[in-house]
Formats: structure tokens, C-alpha cells, sequence
């Protein structure tokens, strides 16, 4: 085994400081009391409390929030159905085109994906709002928890199931009592996954979006073109923060499903 030297230790905290050194010291300038956000005039919360008197940053947020779950929720239930067909029905007619159209938005650039979902909304008449964007995050995040649920419904076993429907169990009822619980850490990993993607969409939104439904990211973009504010600070904070949590939760989840897995 080749050991963990200095040249490799230098390169892992030069990745690291890359990727997150750019975050801490947004987080540690949205605790700055002076206006100018370069300029450090002391530790202040003050931002905070102004950021709770931003109500169209608030109303941004809670439309981000409400999209991110009906999406997630929405995208978490069509992939447990694609992963299921995927594992379940073998070689049937069309699983190339149907595995290719599900992996797809992995590999696509956001951009493509949005404008072919725009030229979509434009062609059958939808008015660009709230369920324009959800649709979108739909298709976004889907692919995501197919491939999470799917790689835990492979190593599934089927016996389970069997054993139930030998007792009278209808392959529905065998698959709700049965298999849905043992897959329940990787669904929720895959809704959490989901949510996080829809959370902080910039580029697909910003498509599929109208004047009605501006989402955070998007607040905040077209904030900072104008310039950066401490107010600006303390909200992606909160975003980074919320993320996180959602993030490591997700982990926690997937990492006690790998210890009890059967």
C-alpha cells in the first residue's frame, strides 16, 4: 500500500481550499457589520435581521422550497417506478431507448435541458410559472434518484418477496410490506438528493421560469449583478448552511442503509 505522504497531503488541502475556502469567507463577511462587504468593520448579526425585512427575497425562498419538495417528491415516485421496471422486467422491448432517455439529463448540459424545456412550454401554450419550473426540476432530479434507488434495488433479495406472495401476499401488497421498507433509506436519499438539486437551480429555472416565480437563486443572481450586499452574504449563507444539512443528512441515510443492508 503506498502511503499518504506530504505531496499528496499538500495536494488534498490545496483541492479542499480550492472548492471551500471561497464559501468560508463568504460566511465569515455575512458576520461583518460594515456596509462595504470588502471591508471588514467588526462582528455583526445585523444582516440577518435586515434579511428578515427583504420580503422578496423571503417570497423567492418560499417559492424555492415549495418547488424543491413538489419536484423532489414528484421525481422521487416516478423513479422508484423506473428503477423497478429497469431491475425487475429484464430485457423488455424499448430498455435501451427507455434507460438512455432516463440517463440522459446526467450527461446533458443544464443548458440544452432548459432550452428544449422552453421551446416545449412555448409550443403547447403553458404560461411560464410555478408548475413550468417544478416540471423542469422533475426532469432535472429524477435521473439522479433513479440511479440511487436503482443501485439498491439491485442488491435487493428477491426471496424476500417471494416468501411473502407464498403466503398469500399480492405481488402489490408483497412489494408495500415488503420491499418498499427495506428500500426506504435509499428512497429518502433520493427525494433529499432531489431536493437539493431543485434547491439551488440557477440555469433551468431562469428558462422555464416567468414574472410570477423567481426562485432564490435566481434573486440572488440578479442581485449580485448589481452588486454585492451584505444582505446577499447572510442569504447564501443561510442557503450553504441549509444544504448542508440536507446533504450530510442524505449521507447519514445512505450510510446506515449500507450497514443494516441484508
Amino acid at each position: 500500500m503506498r502511503r499518504f505522504g506530504p505531496l499528496h497531503m499538500t495536494a488534498l488541502a490545496a483541492g479542499l481550499a480550492f472548492l471551500y475556502l471561497p464559501m468560508l469567507i463568504l460566511i465569515a463577511y455575512s458576520f461583518n457589520a460594515s456596509r462595504l462587504v470588502t471591508v471588514w468593520g467588526g462582528f455583526s448579526t445585523r444582516w440577518y435581521a435586515s434579511l428578515l425585512q427583504n420580503q422578496p427575497l423571503l417570497d423567492a425562498a418560499w417559492l424555492s422550497l415549495q418547488v424543491a419538495f413538489v419536484s423532489a417528491t414528484i421525481a422521487t415516485i416516478l423513479a422508484l417506478l423506473a428503477a423497478v421496471a429497469l431491475v425487475r422486467y429484464g430485457r423488455f422491448r424499448g430498455r435501451t431507448l427507455f434507460s438512455g432517455m432516463i440517463g440522459a439529463p446526467l450527461i446533458m448540459p443544464e443548458v440544452v435541458t432548459g432550452l428544449s424545456l422552453l421551446l416545449l412550454f412555448v409550443a403547447l401554450g403553458l404560461d411560464r410559472g410555478f408548475w413550468t419550473v417544478t416540471i423542469a426540476h422533475v426532469t432535472l432530479t429524477m435521473c439522479f434518484a433513479t440511479v440511487v434507488i436503482q443501485s439498491r434495488l439491485v442488491a435487493f433479495d428477491a426471496s424476500l418477496e417471494e416468501a411473502a406472495q407464498d403466503l398469500g401476499a399480492p405481488p402489490w401488497k408483497a412489494f408495500l410490506t415488503v420491499t418498499l421498507p427495506i428500500l426506504a433509506p435509499a428512497v429518502a436519499a433520493a427525494w433529499m438528493l432531489a431536493f437539493t438539486l431543485s434547491l439551488d437551480d440557477l440555469v433551468i429555472a431562469s428558462f422555464t421560469t416567468g414574472p410570477s416565480a423567481t426562485t432564490l437563486p435566481m434573486r440572488l443572481y440578479s442581485a449580485v449583478r448589481l452588486g454585492v450586499t451584505p444582505e446577499i452574504n447572510a442569504a447564501s449563507t443561510i442557503l450553504i448552511a441549509f444544504v448542508a444539512i440536507v446533504v450530510v443528512s442524505a449521507s447519514l441515510v445512505v450510510k446506515r442503509e449500507l450497514v443494516t443492508r441484508p
